[in-house]
Formats: structure tokens, C-alpha cells, sequence
């Protein structure tokens, strides 16, 4: 017998003497902390968003539904984009003007095949989001349909970010988090990936995208 089936046996029989609890005498946990900074209109909200994520040095846009496809093709030909990787539940009218057969862009499905070598080749990704926080300037992606699987968006160089306004934003993280399954992989974005651990110099696209832009897309919204 090793030492390390010693050791295992001891725990086992100690757990073994030990009455499990079964939670029904310990006191509820009171949850009366603060769930929001102040009162907001959801529009107050929108804002408040906006100007927390151009803090983080994301830049945002503004759109209505019509405008969109025009303003996703226009920010990746800024970019130079040849190619984007493209969630499979996206929106195809989204990227209908982008992928207009004179832009030369190449549309790249998000499918589990996909190398890091190949994600790293791609010029720019366009997602939806799954909530905003505007506290925080936050977006959380959760892998859904129009976001497609976590890498997509950790790895090309340039993310365009979708958020419908103001039905995907809220004003806090305590707001969040009962939006969100604890279960599915969650990304939480504040800004292009940045770190600023190597004399205090901030050097951005080390973990992530570079370049964060964040279309806040309403019915009534204008363009930015």
C-alpha cells in the first residue's frame, strides 16, 4: 500500500464518521446588497453604456436595422478586412452588403475544424452579445448562436460587436447575472485586449482583439 492509499483511507473514514449536513438549520443568505448605482431610464442606461465602453477605448457606433448592413461592410473595409469569421446563427442580412461579390471579402464559418493557425489568419469577426453592462462597460458573450464558440473572438485581430438597445442592457453585473447560465462558457469583454504589466505601458491585442468596435443597434437608433 502507498502512501498516497494511506492518506485516502484516512480521509474516506473521517469522512465516513462525519454527519452530513444537511443545510436546513443554517440561517438564509440575505442578499440586500445594492443591485444598481442610482435610477436610470433605459435610455440613461444606453448612454451610460456607450460612454463607459469608449473608456475602455472600444469604439461605438450607432444603428437602426436598416442602416446595419451598410455600416458592418464600411467598418471592415476601414479595417482592410480580406476575411471574417462569421458565427453560424448570425443574421445573414447583416453582412449582406460586406459580402456584396465586388468587396473581395472572404466569410468564414465558425466550426469546431477551425485551427488557431487558420483563426489567426482571419482578419476581423462580427458577433452578436448576450448582455451589456453598463456600469461596467461589459459585454458577455455566451457562446449562442451569433456568437458562435469563445476562440472566434479571442483570437483575429479586429471584433465588431452587435448590441440590440435596450433590450440587452442592463445597468449592473448583479442585473447580469440571472441573464446568464452559469453553465455555458462565458466571455466577458471590457474594452480591446490589453495589459499594461510590463513598466506600466499599456500594449493592447495581447489577449485578444486589438480593436473592439460595438454597434449599439436600436429601432429608432442613429448611425455613428
Amino acid at each position: 500500500m502507498s502512501s498516497r492509499d494511506v492518506v485516502l483511507g484516512r480521509v474516506r473514514r473521517a469522512l465516513a464518521a462525519e454527519p452530513r449536513d444537511t443545510g436546513r438549520n443554517e440561517p438564509p443568505v440575505v442578499r440586500d446588497y445594492r443591485r444598481v448605482h442610482g435610477s436610470r431610464t433605459a435610455a440613461q442606461t444606453v448612454e451610460l453604456l456607450a460612454e463607459n465602453l469608449a473608456d475602455y477605448r472600444a469604439v461605438v457606433h450607432r444603428s437602426d436595422p436598416a442602416g446595419l448592413p451598410a455600416l458592418i461592410a464600411r467598418l471592415l473595409a476601414d479595417r482592410g478586412a480580406r476575411s471574417v469569421v462569421v458565427p453560424r446563427g448570425l443574421p445573414a442580412s447583416w453582412l449582406e452588403a460586406a459580402l456584396a461579390a465586388s468587396s473581395g471579402l472572404t466569410r468564414i464559418e465558425d466550426r469546431a475544424a477551425l485551427t488557431p493557425a487558420e483563426l489567426d489568419a482571419v482578419d476581423s469577426v462580427v458577433t452578436g452579445c448576450a448582455v451589456a453592462i453598463a456600469e461596467t462597460g461589459t459585454l458577455v458573450l455566451d457562446a449562442g448562436p451569433d456568437q458562435g464558440r469563445r476562440r472566434i473572438t479571442l483570437v483575429p485581430d479586429h471584433h465588431v460587436c452587435v448590441v440590440r438597445v435596450p433590450d440587452q442592457v442592463v445597468g449592473s453585473v448583479p442585473q447580469a447575472l440571472p441573464r446568464l447560465a452559469p453553465d455555458r462558457p462565458l466571455t466577458w469583454i471590457s474594452g480591446p485586449s490589453a495589459t499594461s504589466d510590463i513598466e506600466l505601458d499599456r500594449v493592447e491585442g495581447v489577449h485578444g482583439p486589438r480593436t473592439l468596435e460595438v454597434i449599439l443597434l436600436s429601432a429608432s437608433g442613429q448611425s455613428g
